[in-house]
C-alpha cells in the first residue's frame, strides 16, 4: 500500500510538472509570436494597393475540393472570384457529391462543358467531366468519382495551370487581400515551398454575395468555445513556430504551396485523414533529406473564415479525426525526429508535438482519472488533488486568456467591448465540461488510429454561409 501511495504521489507531480513545461512552452511560443505580430503591425497599416501589388505577383491556381457542400459552395467561390490578385484561377472538384454541389454550381456560374487537357502528374479517381463558367472565365470545375479529400486536392493540382496552388476549404469564404498577403513569404524568399494564413470562424457573422460584412458573436455556446481554441492554436501554435522553419502544419482550409515541390513529394497521400499536416510533416522531411533549402512560413494576415460546427456529434467527429491525423502524420513521418542534419522541425517541433499533441489527451486523460480517485481516497489525497487541478485550470485560463488578449492588440477582430468580455469568459468557462469532453474524443481518435481505422470526408451539419441556397436545376450531361 505504501509503494501504491508513493507511486500516486510520483504521478501526481509529474503531472503538475508536464502541465507547468507545457504552458512554458506555449508563452515562449506567444513571446515569438508577438515580435512576429509587432514587427508587422507597420506593414498592415499600409495600404494593400499602395504596398503589396508590385505586378510581379506569381499567379496562382485556388483549388477548392467539395463533396455535398451544396449550402456553402456558391457562396465560397463568389468570395474567391472577388479576390484581389492579379492573376489566378479558381479550380472547384467535386468529389462525387450526393447531394446539388455541382448543380448549384451551374446554376450560379453557367458551367459549360470544357475539353481542357487533364495531366495526371497524381494519382486521383477517373474524371468524369470538366467544365469552365460562360460568365467567369477563370473558374473550371472538375467533376470526379469519389475519392476523398486528398484525392480531389490532387486532381485540382492535376487540372491547374499555375506553379503556385492555394488549397481553399468548400466551406470557407476569404478576405479580398488574402491572395495578396500569403503569396509575400514567396516573393520575398525564393526558398519558400509553403506558406499558411490565418483561419477564423465566420459564425454569428453576417455573409453577403460571398463577402464577410460584419464579424460577430455565435449564439451558440459550442461556437464560442471554438473561438478560443482557433486564436490559441494560430496564434501560438502556427505562427510562433513559423519564424525558426518548424512549422509542422499548413492548414487544409488555407494554404499556399509551391506545386513543382509538392508533386515531387508525393503529393497528398489518400490513406491518411490528416493529409494537410501529413504532407506539411512530410515536405520537412524529404526536402532536409534532400539537402535542398526551403521555408515553410505563417504570415497573420490572410484570412480565411470558416464555419464551426454547432452540433456535438459533428464536433466531436471533427476532433476525433483530427487526433487520428495527427497520429498519422507524426507516424509515417517518424523518421524525421532527430534525423540528421539536425534542424528545428526535426529535433524541437517534433520531440514537441509528440510530448504535447500526441501524449497530452492520454497523459490528460489519467490526470482526470487520478484527480477523481484522489478526491474520494482518505487522508492529505484530496488537498493534492486540489493543488493538481488548481494549476491545470490557473494554466488553462492563463493561455486562453493571452491568445484573446494578443489577438485583440494585433487584429481587433471583434469591435464591441461585450463581444470581448464573453471571450475572456469562455476562456474560463472551457475548462469545466468542453475542454474535458475534448480529451476524451481526442483518446478515441488516438484509439481508432491503433486500431488502423480509415477515415473519410466526415459529414458535417451546416447552416450555410451566407443566403440560403435554392434547389438549383440537374447539372449539364457530358
Amino acid at each position: 500500500m505504501e509503494t501504491f501511495q508513493r507511486v500516486i504521489e510520483a504521478f501526481t507531480w509529474f503531472l503538475i510538472a508536464y502541465v507547468i513545461v507545457f504552458s512554458i512552452g506555449q508563452v515562449v511560443i506567444s513571446a515569438l509570436t508577438y515580435g512576429i505580430v509587432a514587427r508587422s503591425m507597420q506593414f498592415r497599416s499600409v495600404e494593400v494597393a499602395e504596398f503589396l501589388l508590385s505586378a510581379s505577383e506569381p499567379p496562382i491556381s485556388v483549388v477548392v475540393p467539395a463533396y455535398n457542400e451544396e449550402l456553402t459552395i456558391v457562396a465560397a467561390v463568389r468570395s474567391i472570384l472577388q479576390l484581389r490578385y492579379a492573376d489566378f484561377e479558381v479550380v472547384v472538384v467535386n468529389d462525387g457529391s450526393r447531394d446539388g454541389t455541382l448543380a448549384a454550381l451551374t446554376e450560379a456560374f453557367e458551367l459549360e462543358v470544357f475539353p481542357q487537357a487533364y495531366h495526371a502528374r497524381l494519382e486521383a479517381r477517373p474524371v468524369r467531366g470538366v467544365y469552365r463558367s460562360a460568365t467567369n472565365p477563370n473558374l473550371v470545375v472538375i467533376d470526379k468519382e469519389n475519392g476523398g479529400k486528398a484525392d480531389a486536392i490532387n486532381a485540382g493540382i492535376n487540372a491547374s495551370r499555375y506553379p503556385l496552388f492555394c488549397c481553399i476549404d468548400a466551406d470557407s469564404i476569404l478576405e479580398r487581400d488574402s491572395l495578396l498577403r500569403v503569396v509575400q513569404p514567396f516573393i520575398e524568399d525564393s526558398r519558400t515551398v509553403a506558406c499558411g494564413g490565418t483561419v477564423r470562424l465566420v459564425n454569428g457573422g453576417q455573409v453577403r454575395q460571398g463577402r464577410l460584412l460584419r464579424v460577430g458573436m455565435p449564439s451558440s455556446w459550442l461556437a464560442r468555445f471554438q473561438i478560443v481554441e482557433y486564436l490559441r492554436g494560430f496564434l501560438f501554435g502556427r505562427m510562433g513556430w513559423s519564424r525558426p522553419n518548424g512549422l509542422l502544419i499548413i492548414s487544409g482550409a488555407f494554404g499556399l504551396m509551391h506545386k513543382d515541390s509538392v508533386i515531387e513529394c508525393g503529393g497528398y497521400r489518400h490513406e491518411t485523414i490528416g493529409e494537410d499536416m501529413e504532407l506539411t510533416v512530410r515536405m520537412h522531411r524529404m526536402l532536409r533529406k534532400r539537402g535542398r533549402p526551403y521555408r515553410i512560413s505563417y504570415v497573420p494576415e490572410p484570412v480565411c473564415w470558416t464555419e464551426a460546427p454547432e452540433d456535438w456529434k459533428t464536433l466531436r467527429n471533427q476532433r476525433v479525426r483530427w487526433q487520428r491525423g495527427l497520429c498519422e502524420s507524426l507516424w509515417l513521418n517518424r523518421g524525421m525526429l532527430f534525423a540528421w542534419p539536425p534542424n528545428t522541425a526535426g529535433w524541437v517541433a517534433f520531440p514537441y508535438f509528440l510530448l504535447f499533441e500526441w501524449a497530452a489527451p492520454l497523459v490528460e486523460f489519467a490526470g482526470y482519472l487520478l484527480l477523481a480517485w484522489m478526491l474520494l481516497a482518505p487522508g492529505t489525497a484530496a488537498q493534492t488533488a486540489l493543488l493538481l487541478l488548481l494549476v491545470a485550470v490557473f494554466f488553462g485560463v492563463m493561455l486562453s486568456t493571452l491568445a484573446v488578449l494578443l489577438d485583440e492588440l494585433s487584429f481587433h477582430v471583434y469591435p464591441r467591448r461585450r463581444d470581448l468580455l464573453l471571450l475572456f469568459a469562455v476562456g474560463v468557462l472551457e475548462n469545466f465540461g468542453y475542454r474535458q469532453i475534448n480529451v476524451l474524443w481526442r483518446v478515441q481518435g488516438i484509439w481508432q488510429w491503433m486500431r488502423g481505422k480509415q477515415g473519410g470526408w466526415g459529414v458535417m451539419q451546416r447552416k450555410g454561409i451566407g443566403e440560403a441556397v435554392a434547389k438549383p436545376p440537374a447539372p449539364p450531361s457530358t
